[in-house]
């Protein structure tokens, strides 16, 4: 039996390792990045010039990119796939926010493309071990035919129709960043009320067992490899922010996590968003 085809959109942190999940899984894999050494570098199958070559004779099409103008150029831009596809199932997903995936949906229905969303919860390690929970939005029909792939990155969660996944997304991360900086502020607390560091951290963890994956930048100030950037998790929280202040709903958790992590951004982007611990937390002094 001919192994399924799939065509991977993007092969920074994330989509490369989907991409080598997949290969590993035994799917046909071609890739396609706008910076093509990075393809080449991952080694998992043909790398193609734009990403109307990449799916051509595929059978499904995953999409990981930066954000919403790259989900766009890719998608409706010049050798853009919506255009270019002839029966591949379309899957995005980035964290674009929902705006961009509805627009995307309303030129797929109307060319007769079929298309799904499938954001994620958890990063690198988690595509590695295939624990990744997906986030689905689209049909159910649809969602049947791209099952056998989402199932080896992760638990498959359909959540709605087109736009639920995005939505649901910015909610999930908005609490990864809330729980972040909680855990930051309470590691300075602790340790400066006299509590050995270790201690605060495993108390915290015990709460927010998530924490645990980035004992490493909480303790000891190691934050790279990075599993989640600053950078991208303050492209997130104002995405969700923009969706808050739409459906008029007040989160001064989020609010105030946005501008912590603004606060580190300049020196840390690049960096994991354990880095929030580096935000100086000691109240200045009066004269």
């Amino acid at each position: 039996m001919e192994a399924t085809k799939v065509a991977v959109l993007g092969t920074g942190r994330m989509g490369g390792a989907l991409a080598r999940r997949l290969q590993a899984s035994g799917f046909a894999v071609t890739v396609w990045d706008r910076t093509r050494e990075k393809a080449e570098h991952l080694k998992v199958g043909p790398v193609a010039a734009t990403p109307a070559d990449a799916i051509r004779g595929t059978n499904v099409v995953l999409s990981s990119l930066t954000d919403a103008a790259a989900v766009r150029s890719v998608y409706l831009g010049r050798d853009g796939i919506i255009e270019h596809a002839a029966g591949q199932l379309l899957v995005e997903m980035s964290t674009g926010g929902p705006d961009v995936i509805e627009e995307i949906g309303e030129q797929a229905r109307v060319r007769g493309v079929r298309l799904l969303e499938a954001p994620v919860l958890g990063s690198v390690p988690a595509v590695e071990s295939g624990t990744l929970a997906v986030l689905v939005g689209g049909s159910q029909a649809e969602l049947e035919q791209a099952r056998p792939v989402l199932e080896r990155l992760g638990e498959v969660h359909s959540v709605g129709a087109l736009g639920s996944a995005a939505r649901l997304k910015l909610v999930a991360n908005s609490m990864l960043g809330i729980i972040s900086a909680a855990a930051a502020e309470l590691l300075a607390a602790g340790t400066t009320a006299g509590l050995e560091r270790g201690q605060v951290f495993w108390a915290l963890a015990r709460y927010a067992p998530l924490l645990k994956a980035r004992e490493a930048g909480f303790l000891r100030d190691q934050h790279q490899p990075t599993m989640f950037a600053v950078r991208d998790l303050v492209k997130d929280l104002d995405l969700a922010l923009n969706l808050d202040s739409r459906a008029q709903v007040s989160v001064p958790l989020t609010l105030k996590t946005r501008a912590l992590f603004g606060e580190v951004l300049p020196g840390s982007s690049d960096l994991d968003i354990s880095a929030i611990v580096r935000r100086p937390t000691r109240r200045p002094t009066t004269a």
